[in-house]
């Protein structure tokens, strides 16, 4: 088995991620500086071959130290949120993600040399093809479409650069996976000063899953959601992407490929919140919703190509969007009688 560093293991997809590689038998070494939610804490915390430093993926040295020993890294590590971070903090997610992507190449690129690193995997964004025209978008495409326009999806489209800029100058072998709008549990109220209303609740996550859901639980009526509901997304199980990405780590064909990472099933956002109505209020309660002002980069439609991850690494999001609900509402209204959200 192998030793993997996990940068942002304490993130949403981390958390999963973590689980998944330690459930398959690898030791891992876990890194976060809790800036996103403040500290949180996991099941697997006291597993024994799990260890997690708090740190900041900013500091080369650290990540220096800590690669010592490790076959793969999985570049997790970013500033990120709902789409309310994108206009929120356009600024801070270019720079501040940058940062973190160059201490990370650079502490790999040392520990390819040097040490034992056979690889790393760099977690992208379905957001590489934000100006997308045509659709399902496949690998490939995010090179041949205009650039995204929010400073987000650049600096994801700027990870892929990295990985393989890194290939071609210092042959540091390099995975890409990109996720499509994770969905699960373990998310609390993000930190920051910004604060979201949509209507009379204010927003936890800027996340169109938790945040539909709290604001049922929380007695909305009509609901508010983001524009006229049109918009198409392809809500994907964490731990589902947690088995992508570890598939992606291990499997010899990902080597110096990429790959998205999703669910074959698109649902549009008014289904979604119909589909959450009913499951909280039942069927006899009328569906009523209002449409807020849209935030300027709530992209229309994301639809991944599914083929190559299939094909290649054997790999498929089995996980239905009736299944992530019925565990997502229950612990969302816990976090909410507990007042967490």
């Amino acid at each position: 088995m192998a030793k993997v560093l996990v940068t942002g293991s304490a993130g949403f997809i981390g958390g999963y991620l973590v689980q998944e590689l330690l459930g398959r038998g690898h030791e891992v070494v876990g890194i976060d500086n809790f800036s996103k939610y403040g500290p949180v804490t996991h099941s697997y915390d006291d597993h024994p071959r799990f260890r997690f430093v708090e740190g900041d993926a900013r500091d080369v040295d650290l990540l220096t130290t800590l690669l010592d020993g490790c076959d793969h890294l999985v570049a997790g590590a970013a500033m990120i949120g709902g789409i309310s971070y994108f206009h929120a903090y356009a600024y801070d997610l270019l720079a501040t993600n940058e940062r973190i992507m160059a201490a990370t190449c650079d502490a790999a690129i040392r520990a390819h040399r040097e040490g034992s690193l056979a690889k790393v995997t760099y977690l992208s964004s379905s957001m590489v093809f934000e100006s997308t025209e045509h659709w399902p978008s496949k690998e490939g495409d995010e090179r041949l479409i205009p650039p995204p326009l929010s400073s987000y999806g650049f600096q994801k489209l700027a990870v892929e650069y990295y990985a393989r800029a890194a290939w071609e100058q210092y042959q540091l072998p390099y995975t890409i996976v990109r996720p499509f709008n994770c969905v699960g549990v373990g998310e609390g109220r993000a930190l920051g000063q910004v604060e979201v209303l949509s209507g009379n609740v204010k927003l936890a996550m800027s996340h169109v899953v938790p945040d539909l859901v709290q604001k049922i639980v929380k007695g909305q009526d009509p609901l508010h959601i983001l524009g006229e509901g049109g918009q198409v997304r392809h809500y994907t199980y964490g731990g589902d992407l947690a088995r992508g990405i570890a598939t992606a780590v291990e499997h010899p064909a990902a080597h110096n490929d990429d790959f998205n990472l999703s669910t074959a099933e698109s649902t549009s956002v008014l289904e979604l919140a119909e589909l959450i109505w009913r499951k909280i209020k039942g069927p006899d309660v009328p569906f009523r919703h209002v449409s807020d002002e849209p935030f300027q980069y709530d992209v229309q439609k994301r639809v991944p190509d599914v083929t190559k991850s299939r094909e290649v690494l054997g790999f498929a999001a089995t996980t239905s969007l009736d299944e992530m609900l019925d565990e997502v509402i229950p612990w969302v209204t816990r976090a909410v009688e507990e007042g967490r959200l």
